[in-house]
């Protein structure tokens, strides 16, 4: 039994003439009758009365017609599924974030715009450092990240350039700093300092150290800890300050202050990262979805 000889009986069954049903499925009379005829046969069952005012179903037909319409609902169903998968709006992406860049800016409005466009994509992302994310890539376990790329990467990878943020100065509130007024890198020296280690992400963290000192500003480190998120949780307890990147104005903590810097500048290149040969379509997608918000920013 093939596909076809469900659809010329459907055909037959809800048109109740073979000249309709040919009529409806754009083939000749005899061919759609001879089909009927083989599939009978194969059932063992005649499945249509022929009377002068056409044809109605025996019992064996109207047996047959509610499990055919259930079976070609079901691969009609599979089929749209199918299509939604290979063109991007159904399926899974698992894309990795350095966390600070999805507070505010490009990411949470190509993801906003993304949802609009494809809401039978699932999302599952995690918050990952940089060098976390480029493994995870490379692995295949993640469809791509928001990373921030310094230094040599994989030849593997492809980016998207997306944004350029800077640092600034997170220091406590309780250091009672004037607001919205910008301090030098020196002003720093002697204080207290949190920092992150530099396995974190070495290539960040030594171009980081050697603008400091060009700037004759030597790191008071106190502690260390691998997040941003955890490093602002120390600032707001008191404990130091920090330099962090620009994207965390976007949620700024209660008690931690940001000041810009006269004379510190390190750009910070937020950049998606992912392999071509990923087939997932979804990524695709997403990838259109990104040349689409950076128009739409232009244009701005």
């Amino acid at each position: 039994m093939e596909l076809r000889h469900l659809k010329y009986f459907m055909a037959v069954a809800e048109n109740q003439s073979f000249r309709m049903a040919a009529e409806r499925i754009n083939i000749t009379q005899p061919a759609i009758t001879r089909q009927i005829h083989d599939l009978e046969e194969l059932l063992g069952a005649r499945l249509f009365d022929r009377t002068p005012q056409g044809v109605r179903l025996t019992a064996a037909g109207e047996l047959f017609l509610p499990e055919v319409r259930k079976s070609l609902g079901i691969l009609e169903s599979a089929a749209r599924a199918v299509k939604l998968v290979a063109s991007g709006l159904r399926g899974t992406l698992r894309l990795g974030v350095v966390e600070n860049a999805s507070w505010d800016g490009f990411v949470p409005d190509a993801f906003n715009r993304f949802q609009r466009e494809a809401p039978e994509v699932s999302l599952h992302v995690a918050p990952l450092n940089t060098p976390e994310q480029v493994d995870e890539i490379l692995a295949g376990t993640l469809d791509g990240g928001f990373i921030y790329s310094y230094g040599e990467l994989p030849r593997e990878l492809r980016l998207v350039q997306l944004a350029v943020n800077d640092v600034v100065a997170a220091v406590p509130r309780s250091w009672n700093l004037p607001d919205n007024q910008a301090i030098s890198a020196r002003d720093l020296n002697g204080r207290p300092m949190i920092c992150f280690p530099r396995q974190t992400y070495p290539s960040y963290y030594d171009r980081l150290l050697g603008a400091c000192d060009d700037l004759d500003l030597t790191l008071n480190v106190v502690q260390e800890v691998p997040t941003e998120a955890a490093i602002l949780s120390l600032v707001s307890a008191g404990i130091g300050a920090a330099i962090v990147n620009s994207a965390n104005l976007g949620r700024p903590p209660a008690r931690t202050q940001f000041l810009r810097f006269t004379d510190l500048s390190i750009r910070m290149p937020l950049a998606f990262a992912y392999i071509d040969r990923n087939p997932n379509a979804a990524l695709q997608r997403l990838l259109r979805v990104f040349d689409a918000t950076l128009q739409a920013g232009e244009s701005d």
